[in-house]
């Protein structure tokens, strides 16, 4: 775990994402084809948008419908929760050479809880009932999409921590890029690393611009949905097809967005800057049947 950190404090050099979010304004929708080779190497093809929609007659969208639109609550976990992470509190002789090692320090701290936030981004992303509930098939590309949704989520609510706020987010943002670096790796692609990587910050500034600008007072209410819609849902970026499923699971994600970043707002300071909240738990649509299988 320490390696883990030193290697996260080595990655400290790239200037903060916040300071950089407005040279990407023009970025709002950037080109799907970027996603294609990857996806390609990793997974099957991702579906369609005109096979995205729920066709069963269970009810499915009307389900969608009625998802996302009770009251937001604080994300922050009880304090006898057993998912809490709390910091070590070690004494005599161990806190001391620990002390010496700088394991207490602001910085030390700081990545420690920037490693669990993140830990809490992947373990909403990775759950399959976001893929179900929104009917998504995982790949590459909407696994890589949805991480760049939930890490916007957050970043936006250290937006009202100021400079504090900032600081940890460079962190958050460091150990991400990490992160995404390994899966494309793994992903088949060793040749232009670089370059990939450098095409996936572009999406991933342009994404956080499109939310950013979908989330200001002014704006529609269809903005949000059209984003949510190019981003994570469409193969191609054409405009949001007039299937009425489709229209639903679009929809409810883009309210979900709007109901995590009210509730992160009301989540507070602590357990936002140690990691300890979690987003809403989704739930799978599919029913199981008598025998215990899920159809």
């Amino acid at each position: 775990m320490l390696s883990h950190w030193s290697r996260a404090i080595n990655r400290l050099s790239r200037p903060i994402m916040m300071k950089h979010a407005q040279s990407w304004k023009g970025l709002l929708v950037l080109p799907h084809r970027d996603f294609a080779k990857i996806s390609a190497a990793s997974a099957p093809t991702a579906i369609h948008s005109s096979e995205t929609g729920l066709s069963d007659s269970s009810g499915t969208a009307a389900n969608l419908g009625k998802m996302f639109r009770s009251k937001p609550c604080s994300l922050a976990l009880a304090p006898d929760s057993p998912l809490r992470v709390e910091e070590p509190n070690y004494e005599g002789i161990k806190r001391f050479f620990l002390e010496i090692m700088l394991f207490y320090s602001k910085q030390s701290k700081s990545i420690r809880g920037a490693n669990v936030v993140y830990q809490r981004i992947l373990s909403q992303v990775n759950k399959p009932p976001v893929y179900e509930v929104f009917n998504l098939e995982k790949t590459f590309k909407t696994t890589f999409s949805l991480l760049i949704l939930h890490m916007w989520l957050f970043l936006r609510r250290l937006k009202e921590e100021g400079k504090e706020g900032a600081e940890f987010g460079q962190y958050v943002y460091e150990i991400y890029n990490h992160d995404v670096e390994l899966r494309v790796s793994k992903a088949g692609v060793n040749l232009l690393l670089t370059k990939w990587m450098k095409d996936l910050e572009k999406i991933f500034y342009g994404n956080i611009v499109a939310y950013d600008t979908a989330m200001l007072p002014e704006a529609k209410q269809d903005v949000l949905v059209n984003a949510v819609w190019r981003n994570i849902f469409s193969e191609d970026g054409s405009p949001l097809p007039t299937d009425l499923a489709v229209q639903s699971a679009v929809q409810a994600m883009a309210r979900y967005a709007r109901r995590e970043s009210l509730c992160l707002s009301l989540t507070d300071r602590e357990a936002i800057f140690s990691g300890n909240f979690i987003f809403t738990p989704l739930k799978s649509l599919t029913k199981p049947t008598k025998d215990g299988q899920l159809k």
